[in-house]
């Protein structure tokens, strides 16, 4: 364990090193500015050029990859998106009476990322930082939609297509379909699919590249969006991911 431990930090020290120079560094500059030995070096180099953390330059020397910039990249979006997105989720809430969410997608999963309640008495289905199955949440579906059939395969993959509900959909083949319809019109619904009892409609945001960067939704109880209530919802939904995307870049 402390050796694993001891190689993470070496990890770290190479990155550290990386960031600070001014200019792309050699195996012997790094192996003396840490104190590893080059052969641990070059090692650990390898290793973090195939996952995209370091480059190689043709003359032998190390910069930081492209992956560090992603990564940085991605959560600063995300930062962003949950500032812009607060006010549109309160509008919601505000509006519906109902919960408002904003999620993205993590694997086969939906992370919440912001929530607000509207209902006095609405029961806590989820909390910031919950998991939910993608593929039976509104927000799940909206952004499953938004995938290449490459990544949409290596998705489904690892689902389980578990029976939550008698409403859940479990063939995958009939799950392609069903988001098929929900990419062309614009908004997708949890009827019941994960818990009884419980709708929930939501619709995608986009970033500047018109790419699916998260989903807002609006939830509640049977008794709360009813079906009388489903296409004022969905309209509410839609526009206020239209107008969180234009606040994020996107042009359409």
């Amino acid at each position: 364990m402390e050796e694993n431990v001891r190689l993470i930090e070496r990890v770290f020290d190479i990155l550290e090193q990386l960031s600070a120079a001014s200019a792309p560094m050699g195996v012997s500059d790094i192996a003396r500015a840490t104190g590893m030995s080059k052969s641990t070096v070059h090692r650990i180099l390898g290793t973090m050029c195939s996952r995209s953390y370091a480059s190689r330059s043709e003359n032998g020397t190390y910069s930081l990859g492209y992956k560090v910039m992603e990564i940085a990249s991605t959560h600063i979006n995300i930062l962003e998106l949950v500032t812009e997105a607060k006010p549109f989720l309160s509008k919601i809430a505000r509006d519906l009476d109902l919960t408002a969410h904003l999620g993205i997608l993590d694997g086969s999963d939906v992370v919440y990322i912001e929530k607000m309640d509207g209902h006095l008495n609405a029961q806590l289905y989820t909390q910031i930082g919950h998991h939910s199955p993608a593929f039976c949440s509104s927000i799940g579906k909206c952004l499953l939609s938004g995938l290449s059939r490459e990544e949409l395969d290596e998705v489904l993959d690892s689902c389980d297509f578990r029976r939550y509900t008698p409403n859940t959909i479990t063939d995958r083949g009939a799950l392609i379909a069903h988001l098929r319809q929900v990419r062309t019109q614009g908004w997708a619904m949890d009827d019941e699919e994960y818990e009884l009892g419980h709708r929930c409609i939501g619709a995608t945001i986009f970033d500047y590249r018109g790419n699916p960067m998260a989903a807002i939704s609006a939830s509640g109880s049977v008794n709360l969006l009813t079906d009388d209530r489903i296409q004022e919802t969905i309209r509410e939904v839609k526009n206020v991911a239209r107008k969180l995307s234009r606040q994020m870049g996107y042009i359409e």
